[in-house]
């Protein structure tokens, strides 16, 4: 992990550090699983972000404004997260067209998120399928 990722998610309180590392282990998880090269492990707007070539950038942060809640977000400039909420707004709630929020206090829907980080480290190559071929 590059320092500077370490010293954000170092800086997170430890009961949200646990459920972004989660999100972390995740995205990784992803890139393994569908061998999607190598990743961009980076900060962009001070947020820890994920990409790789063939994909749309993953990020995640937790702000003390909002803390029972954390952020996993998505490039607003795609249908990702529109797409999400046809897909699964019994189980998510969304900031706008950029984020799923997600709570603190309720444990990480792992498969539900797996599917979302799927589809948008592999959007350039679904971008023009119906739902992102879901």
């Amino acid at each position: 992990m590059k320092l500077e990722v370490q010293a954000k998610i170092d800086s997170y309180p430890e009961h949200v550090k646990a459920q972004l590392l989660s999100v972390r282990n995740l995205i990784l998880d992803v890139v393994e699983e569908q061998s999607l090269g190598e990743v961009e492990e980076t900060l962009k707007w001070g947020e820890p972000s994920y990409s790789v070539k063939s994909g749309s950038a993953v990020r995640f942060d937790w702000k003390p404004i909002y803390p029972e809640q954390y952020f996993i977000f998505f490039n607003c400039k795609t249908k990702l997260v529109d797409t999400f909420r046809e897909l699964y707004s019994e189980t998510l709630t969304f900031q706008g067209n950029r984020a799923i929020i997600l709570s603190v206090h309720q444990p990480l829907p792992n498969n539900v998120i797996r599917q979302c980080i799927k589809l948008s480290l592999t959007y350039k190559s679904i971008k023009n399928l119906p739902l992102l071929g879901m």
